[in-house]
């Protein structure tokens, strides 16, 4: 067991990459993860991979039903929440001239609206003076990068809001946190960049300070700070975790 034992955690968009990675170190470190996903055989297999302490809940965040559902499971099986990892989101590649209406309304369906509500939503499940909300940011908030506005604009978004969520939120115990990773090799960049994936991952040794791509699993080490009681008076903050690319 570990700092987190006997904490109820949620992560959103917990199937694959930062998500999966992040939902195996709570379980690891004691908690019980509830994690989900749009897909149900993905949701499965990692419900099946983690093995313990987890329970999958099928769904789309942009689907207020399903973030009903989620939090109704969580109520019944444990009746509280500690910690929600607000990591689901999605995105693509389209340059300013090409972008469409449904890029548009997917992208901020999911990342802004999707992640609002699951926020909202999960409030009435914290207890009294605690709680630790991690949102998923994103250097495509801060850096300009070609193809990029629709996704940068919604994690731009996410961040100014978690300023504000802050001072909604005073008094309450609960912290809100957004955690902005760079350039992480995940199965996400796999479907993102298709054939040009070695020309990304070849392209980080100049770009990155650090000369890589990051993993997963350093994203899952950020979200463990900061949903744990080391970071008791950490609220509000951007963390970047990305090689210092977006430091330079």
């Amino acid at each position: 067991m570990g700092n987190f034992n006997g904490k109820v955690v949620i992560v959103t968009g917990g199937t694959s990459g930062i998500g999966l990675a992040t939902a195996q170190r709570f379980v690891e470190e004691g908690a019980h993860v509830f994690i989900t996903g749009r897909r149900q055989n993905e949701l499965d297999t990692a419900v099946k991979l983690i093995g313990e302490r987890v329970t999958g809940v099928q769904g789309d965040i942009s689907n207020l039903n399903d973030l009903d559902k989620l939090f109704e499971t969580v109520r019944q099986e444990k009746g509280h929440l500690d910690i929600l990892f607000a990591n689901a989101g999605l995105g693509s590649i389209l340059p300013l001239g090409h972008i469409t209406e449904e890029q548009y309304q997917i992208t901020f369906d999911v990342n802004v609206k999707g992640t609002l509500f699951t926020i909202q939503k999960a409030l009435p499940l914290f207890p009294d003076q605690t709680g630790s909300i991690i949102l998923t940011g994103s250097t495509a908030s801060t850096i300009g990068d070609a193809g990029f506005s629709v996704y940068g604009g919604t994690k731009a978004a996410l961040r100014q809001m978690a300023r504000n969520w802050i001072t909604d939120l005073k008094g309450t115990g609960i912290r809100i946190n957004v955690l902005s990773p760079g350039m992480i090799h995940t199965p996400a960049y796999d479907d993102l960049f298709g054939e040009a994936l070695d020309q990304v991952l070849e392209s980080a040794k100049d770009t990155v300070p650090l000369s890589r791509l990051g993993k997963a699993e350093e994203i899952a080490s950020a979200v463990m700070f900061l949903a744990s009681e080391e970071s008791s008076y950490v609220n509000g903050i951007e963390l970047f975790v990305d090689g210092g690319l977006a430091q330079i």
